[in-house]
Formats: C-alpha cells, sequence, structure tokens
C-alpha cells in the first residue's frame, strides 16, 4: 500500500481498469438533466449519455463536485494515509479547485496530521489523467509526498490535449468555448481542432475532412515534442471508436509510443464535447 494516495475527478477520464489499479480516489463530477441530477462515471456512462445528446434540443448542465464531496474521498483516503495528493482540472474551466482547497482546510482541522498538496493541472480530459496515472505511480515507487507532488506538475505541465469534433455546438452551448469562440460560425464541413493553454480551450485550426483533421493533428503534436518523439499518449472519444482507429494508426506510425491508452471522455466532459469527438492526450517521456 503506498504512503502516499492519490484523489482525483471523474473529468481526468483515466480507464477504469488502471484507476482500480493504481488505486486512485475518484470523485464525481455532477451532470443535471432536467431535473435529474447524475454523478458522472456513476449514474451514467459516456455512450448512454452520447445518444441522450444526439436528440436533445436542450444541453444538460454539469458542475464540480462541492467541498463535502472532496471530504468523503478524502475520508476514504484517510483509512489508510495521512499524506494526500490531490489533483484537479484547470482551474480556469471548473470550481473543484477551490472546492477541493476548501474540503483540505476543513479536513485540516480534524485532522493535524494531515499532508496534502492540491495540484491545479491547468489540463483537462487525460492530459490531467496522465499527471493522476504518474503520481499514483510515483506514489507506488514509494516516492514521498513532495515527489509525488513534483511528479503531477511536471507530467501537467508537459502534457498537450488536442481533439477535433463534427462540431462546436456543445462546447458552444455548454459555455466551455474559450478563445476558440471565432470557429462557432464554420461550414459544416469543416473540422474544428482544439486544444488547451495556459488552461483555456483554445483555436489550434481547422480542416476541410476527418482525415486532414487526423494529419494536421499529427503535426502539431510534432511541433510540440519533435518528430519521432517518445511519448505516452492515450487516445479518447465520445462513442467514435471507429474514427478514432484512423488516428491511432498515424501517430502509432509518427511517434515512439511507449504507452498507449484508449478511452471514453468522462460524461460530464462529453456534454461540452459532444458524440464524434476524438482527441489525443500526450507528454515527452524520457
Amino acid at each position: 500500500m503506498p504512503r502516499v494516495g492519490i484523489l482525483t475527478d471523474t473529468t481526468a477520464s483515466i480507464p477504469k481498469p488502471l484507476v482500480e489499479e493504481l488505486d486512485i480516489e475518484l470523485v464525481s463530477y455532477y451532470i443535471h438533466r432536467g431535473l435529474e441530477t447524475l454523478r458522472d462515471e456513476v449514474d451514467i456512462d459516456t455512450d448512454t449519455l452520447a445518444q441522450y445528446l444526439e436528440r436533445a434540443d436542450t444541453l444538460p448542465t454539469t458542475s464540480n463536485p462541492s467541498p463535502g464531496d472532496y471530504l468523503v474521498g478524502f475520508q476514504r483516503l484517510l483509512e489508510r494515509t495521512r499524506e494526500i495528493v490531490a489533483l484537479t482540472m484547470t482551474s480556469k474551466g471548473s470550481g473543484a479547485f477551490q472546492s477541493c482547497r476548501a474540503a483540505v482546510e476543513i479536513l485540516r482541522e480534524r485532522v493535524p496530521d494531515l499532508r496534502v498538496e492540491v495540484v491545479d493541472t491547468l489540463q483537462v480530459a487525460m492530459a490531467h489523467g496522465w499527471a493522476a496515472i504518474e503520481a499514483a505511480r510515483a506514489a507506488l515507487a514509494g516516492q514521498t509526498l513532495g515527489q509525488v507532488a513534483a511528479r503531477a506538475r511536471e507530467v501537467a505541465r508537459r502534457a498537450m490535449m488536442i481533439q477535433t469534433a463534427d462540431t462546436l455546438r456543445y462546447l458552444h452551448m455548454g459555455g466551455r468555448i474559450g478563445r476558440a469562440q471565432h470557429l462557432v460560425g464554420t461550414l459544416l464541413n469543416i473540422k474544428p481542432i482544439i486544444g488547451m493553454e495556459e488552461g483555456i480551450i483554445v483555436a489550434l485550426g481547422t480542416a476541410r475532412s476527418l482525415q486532414r483533421a487526423f494529419t494536421r493533428i499529427v503535426e502539431l503534436m510534432e511541433e510540440r515534442v519533435g518528430q519521432g518523439a517518445r511519448i505516452k499518449v492515450a487516445f479518447t472519444h465520445v462513442a467514435a471508436l471507429d474514427r478514432l482507429r484512423r488516428l491511432r494508426e498515424m501517430v502509432l506510425e509518427a511517434f515512439d509510443c511507449v504507452e498507449v491508452l484508449t478511452t471514453s471522455l468522462s460524461p460530464a466532459l462529453a456534454v461540452h464535447s459532444g458524440p464524434g469527438t476524438v482527441g489525443v492526450c500526450f507528454f515527452p517521456t524520457d
């Protein structure tokens, strides 16, 4: 059992087998659909939500975990450790970081010997997820709290998310469009390419077909890490495993991929990305 516990939220979109293998504590986001409040990855899965979104006139809303939700997660970890690294998605797109910090302050009054590092990844999806995974691996290797937190911050800083979809409708309707606002009015046959910089969604370009979008994604990856670089990569999608296969082939051919994961974006992220979204989250590794 690692001395340092790892806590993060469901938007990290970490494959469930890895969550269990690495003993990562997850806190759920919320999806509000009409009068229903659904816990992300607990009450609804991504494929079910995608089917709903395809026929929905009104987009569900999402909300981050409350301090109370984080307290419950911390309490579970306290059964086996007094040292915790907690990671949240970007504080510039969610209130999770603030909720987590508030929970820590409450908990410190109750547990004086508690040591917690809260890491704002300034990332989303598996760019956030990779930071949690690598932190958990460092914890399992017996590293100290400071070393585990440093590993989380290093991976979050070096990671990059790039994705494309048929439309930015969902991101726009959900208010998460960031600096990619000007792409909203693009023609239907244009595939927007978006990423995240300094914790905010940004436009990285457009393409006139899915194949050209994939080509541009590989080019952007090469600009970031260099041709043929050694990387760890996660392929993400929203009910679009078939279209992801070609992107996967291209990335595996272009880079030395030392670890490859495939995962659905969590339902809370799928609300804003929409069905058909595919992308990569990666970071260079020595």
